[in-house]
C-alpha cells in the first residue's frame, strides 16, 4: 500500500440516538463530536439515524406488503390484449 494516500483508521462510536443504543468499532469516518465510552477514554461520535437496534427488520416490527393484490393489479391493468405478428 502507498503511503499517506489512506484516510485515518482509528476507533469511533455510532450512536444511535432513537433507540438510545451505542457501540464502538474503528472506522474512517470522523467527527467533531466526542463522547467519553465506558472505558474512561474518549472517541469521536457519529449519529446514525438508524441501527440494528431501532430498524424495524431486525426488531421484528416490518410490515408484510401485499404483494400479491399488487402483482394482480400489475396483470390486470398491462395484459395483453392479443398475440403480436
Amino acid at each position: 500500500m502507498q503511503q499517506g494516500i489512506h484516510p485515518a483508521y482509528g476507533p469511533v462510536v455510532f450512536r444511535d440516538k432513537a433507540a438510545g443504543y451505542a457501540f464502538l468499532t474503528r472506522s474512517t469516518m470522523t467527527s467533531d463530536k466526542t463522547v467519553t465510552w465506558e472505558d474512561g477514554a474518549t472517541y469521536p461520535v457519529v449519529d446514525v439515524e438508524i441501527s440494528a437496534a431501532s430498524h424495524p427488520f431486525y426488531t421484528g416490527t416490518a410490515r408484510v406488503l401485499d404483494t400479491a393484490g399488487r402483482v394482480e393489479r400489475f396483470e390486470r391493468r398491462y395484459a395483453r390484449r392479443g398475440t403480436a405478428n
